[in-house]
């Protein structure tokens, strides 16, 4: 499988309990660092809530995920937003739900009843779509290969990202993972000075 779930953009949720308010942020991510740095601008945005927690599913399977209940009892917020998560098959994903307390203890059930509903309405709210698994493949050749580099970029109908022109051109595009070993096959042929995955 090359394509996978996620949402378009930004989508927020928001759950009451006992006076308590469960906002949740569902956000398309496609890094670890761009997750830290996130959660880093939730917590000064929110600096004024009590808890802030979060799960997030990055790449294919085995996903690179991870689930946070920021203080609150074991398992009662980390784990059901992430089930939402699963439930709705996504990835490359961050939700943080933030809570500010309301005075009244909920208990475990009422947690994990919160922390879930919050989630799964920041994903309600959201536009889900379908994405391809992409590569950047850094390409260096002489000029006198341009217009091989060129039939083939037409051919493939590749995007190009970046195109320099130095001592070598250098093109970066953008390629299906799944097609990257028929590309890589081409492009090999033509003998080019240099071709990195970056």
């Amino acid at each position: 499988m090359d394509t996978y779930r996620t949402i378009q953009q930004e989508s927020q949720g928001l759950y009451k309990e006992k006076g308590s308010r469960f906002i949740a942020i569902a956000i398309p991510v496609g890094s670890l660092e761009e997750i830290k740095t996130l959660l880093e601008l939730l917590r000064k945005q929110y600096h004024d809530a009590r808890h802030h927690c979060y799960a997030y599913r990055l790449g294919e399977e085995p996903y690179e995920f991870r689930y946070n209940d920021d203080g609150e009892p074991s398992g009662t917020a980390g784990k059901p937003i992430y089930g939402q998560i699963q439930s709705f098959e996504l990835t490359n994903i961050l939700i943080v739900v933030i809570r500010y307390f309301g005075g009244v203890k909920l208990g475990t059930g009422g947690l994990i009843q919160a922390y879930r509903a919050a989630a799964r309405n920041a994903l309600e709210n959201g536009i889900i779509i379908s994405k391809t698994f992409n590569l950047n493949l850094e390409i260096k050749f002489d000029y006198s290969q341009m217009n091989t580099v060129m039939r083939i970029i037409k051919e493939e109908s590749l995007r190009v990202i970046r195109q320099d022109s130095g001592e070598h051109c250098c093109i970066v595009l953008e390629i299906n993972k799944s097609s990257f070993e028929h590309i890589n096959k081409k492009f090999s042929s033509i003998n080019l000075t240099e071709m990195t995955v970056i």
